[in-house]
């Protein structure tokens, strides 16, 4: 069958068809880290939708909104190489009313760690997400574990609100030299890429301890050692299901997160381990 193309909600409806659909919702610019989010998807679901849209709501003031990057096309051929049967691609005002006064709140959980820095951010991604789930109805949902607390928010979100869908979150994908793949890793200079390299060093060093001390020192020094032009944001290591601080006598598992700007360019990653009490 060939690609649909969903434009609105009228178009959205008419796509469905009978069985198992997965959601895999995108803001486009899409790579292999979003392929691999897809073939999880056919694995599971008799329909795969893939939502492209640029959700405003998530971009804090200064942000990127206005050049994040857009490639619809290249996104259109990537869907049809990988089986994808329908592709959501709604304007804002399809989304959004114009005098919109509802939205979701992502809480304390969301006012911490990347929320410190980005506030407001999950709000705007509960809010699109729910919308999302609303309009495709999906049985599945699937998302990357790069944007760990992102994923916990929808694993939070779903379970208050009784949302009738599953959760599937799929392994971060990495270049060749360890960089988490993002669709804002082209705006990286040859430079700029190498001092980026420092946040997957610093998490692979800190995995490599037992303890939450060692491993926030660990991590810690590596930061430092890539010098001024890294502007590290946060180094956390978190409760994985409400991304609160481990203490230093904490055993089980744990993530490990580091935000940073590189340039003009802001990267997450983050890693999962298991710590040893102290």
């Amino acid at each position: 069958m060939d690609l649909i193309v969903a434009r609105n909600r009228e178009d959205l409806v008419k796509a469905r068809r009978a069985g198992t659909v997965a959601l895999v919702p995108t803001m486009g610019a899409l790579h292999e880290g979003h392929m691999s989010l897809i073939r999880q998807a056919r694995v599971r679901a008799d329909q795969v939708v893939v939502s492209v849209f640029v959700n405003p709501l998530q971009f804090t003031p200064n942000e990127d909104f206005s050049r994040y990057p857009r490639t619809f096309d290249a996104d259109l051929d990537a869907c049809r190489t990988e089986g994808v049967d329908v592709v959501f691609h709604p304007a804002a005002e399809d989304m959004y009313a114009l005098d919109r006064q509802v939205g979701i709140s992502s809480g304390e959980m969301g006012a911490r760690v990347e929320g410190v820095f980005r506030p407001g951010h999950f709000d705007g991604v509960l809010t699109v997400v729910l919308k999302l789930f609303n309009l495709v109805r999906p049985d599945l949902a699937v998302f990357g574990q790069k944007d760990a607390q992102q994923l916990a928010l929808i694993r939070r979100m779903v379970t208050d609100l009784d949302l009738p869908i599953e959760i599937l979150g799929v392994p971060t994908v990495r270049e060749p030299d360890g960089l988490a793949l993002s669709s804002r890793n082209r705006y990286l200079s040859e430079d700029d890429r190498r001092v980026a390299l420092a946040l997957s060093r610093a998490l692979r060093t800190g995995a490599a301890q037992f303890t939450a001390a060692t491993i926030r020192a660990a991590a810690q020094e590596v930061l430092d050692a890539a010098g001024p032009d890294l502007g590290v944001d946060y180094l956390a290591l978190v409760d994985p299901a409400t991304f609160t601080e481990v203490g230093d006598d904490f055993g089980g598992v744990a993530v490990l997160a580091v935000a940073a700007r590189v340039g003009g360019t802001r990267l997450i990653d983050n890693v999962t381990l298991t710590l040893n009490p102290a």
